[in-house]
């Protein structure tokens, strides 16, 4: 009888062994940063990211005749554009079949030329340079609005709610701040408004005395700065140590919660900042998405999370539309895709922007970013 039961024993464990094996991996990236100064933006759309295959493999999905079992790889850019074409080679070589990022403009530009000759279809929750989607490429996608989007609604509300008649620009020199300062200048001149300064510095910056002095000056109305919270709050703080009496307009690089961080003591409520997409309390399935946010991995939601989310099932869907997980087979599926995510409805143009993307503009009030539209 012992060995009948060891005997059973024995086939059980087998099955169980053959079951494991019969389910096919596949590996989806996620590619940003994960060190450094904006470290806490990466591991956001990280998490995001990881959250939805935990998703997806809770649901035990059946691709093509196999059970699927979705494995994340994550690589880390630094928010570096050479960096970020290494990241991206390593990917392609590794055989994944679909790839969650970059986060900056900057780095997902040029990582997109490797995705398009590998045949690796790429989403990115965050990068909003319009140049992204402009290269023609059609393996590359994004979910978020662009840069064009942001520029035009700040515009509009530092001429018209704000009256700003002299505005000065700043940016990083980055793909991403450099678009965006470009995209406000563009909407401020439709406007007729004066823009009596335009200043540069870089990412890794952290003393802006003597541009602020310049900009100081000219007596602007407001100040604007395409780039990062790691620079946006330094520059702040500096433009209240120098008297500087201007509004502080920004856009979504500046518009997270390690802002309110960095910058106390200098936040007021003349700061102000635009973000691509929805509050995450406005997401149609936002509340939802942010308790199980912060039970899975015990922070908040910093930013883009919800659409590293949203790309993930988007790649997912994709698969199970061409009913397969090879990138060649599903990659022309993705301009099907229409689904109702955490952010919203997610269904790509030709050019591989989403159909459904827009802004948002918050106020610093109370100690929070406050939406005000």
């Amino acid at each position: 009888m012992k060995k009948i039961v060891l005997a059973l024993a024995c086939i059980g464990t087998l099955a169980s062994a053959a079951s494991a094996q019969a389910q096919t991996v596949v590996k989806i990236a996620f590619a940003g940063p994960l060190t450094g100064p904006i470290a806490h933006v990466g591991k956001d759309e990280e998490f995001g990211t990881r959250l939805a295959l935990d998703d997806a493999n809770a649901k035990g999905l059946t691709i093509g005749g196999q059970k699927i079992r979705f494995e994340l790889m994550a690589e880390d850019d630094q928010g570096d554009p050479r960096q970020a074409t290494v990241v991206a080679q390593r990917l392609v070589d590794a055989g994944v079949k679909g790839v969650v990022g970059h986060v900056t403009s900057g780095a997902a530009i040029p990582a997109a030329s490797i995705y398009e000759q590998g045949g690796v279809p790429a989403i990115t929750p965050s990068a909003t340079s319009p140049k992204l989607t402009q290269q023609g490429f059609k393996a590359i996608y994004r979910v978020i609005a662009n840069d064009f989007q942001q520029g035009e609604a700040m515009a509009k509300y530092a001429a018209g709610t704000l009256n700003a008649k002299k505005i000065a620009i700043v940016d990083d020199r980055t793909a991403y701040g450099q678009g965006l300062g470009d995209a406000l200048a563009d909407n401020l001149k439709k406007l007729n408004v004066q823009i009596v300064a335009r200043e540069y510095t870089t990412d890794k910056a952290v003393d802006f005395t003597a541009l602020l002095t310049r900009i100081k000056s000219k007596q602007p109305d407001a100040i604007f700065y395409g780039g990062m919270d790691a620079q946006g709050a330094p520059m702040l703080k500096q433009i209240k140590q120098l008297g500087i009496n201007a509004k502080f307009l920004s856009g979504d690089g500046s518009c997270t919660s390690e802002m309110l961080k960095l910058a106390v003591p200098a936040l007021s409520g003349d700061v102000y900042c635009t973000q691509a997409g929805l509050p995450v309390d406005k997401m149609p399935g936002g509340a939802e998405f942010k308790a199980r946010f912060k039970q899975r991995f015990n922070t908040d939601v910093q930013l883009y999370a919800p659409y590293a989310y949203d790309a993930t099932n988007a790649l997912i869907e994709a698969m199970k539309l061409a009913n397969s997980v090879e990138p060649a087979k599903y990659l022309p599926f993705l301009q099907k895709v229409s689904i109702k995510g955490v952010t919203g409805t997610v269904a790509f143009d030709a050019k591989g922007d989403n159909r459904y993307g827009g802004i948002s503009l918050y106020q610093f009030n109370g100690g929070k970013w406050m939406s005000i539209n």
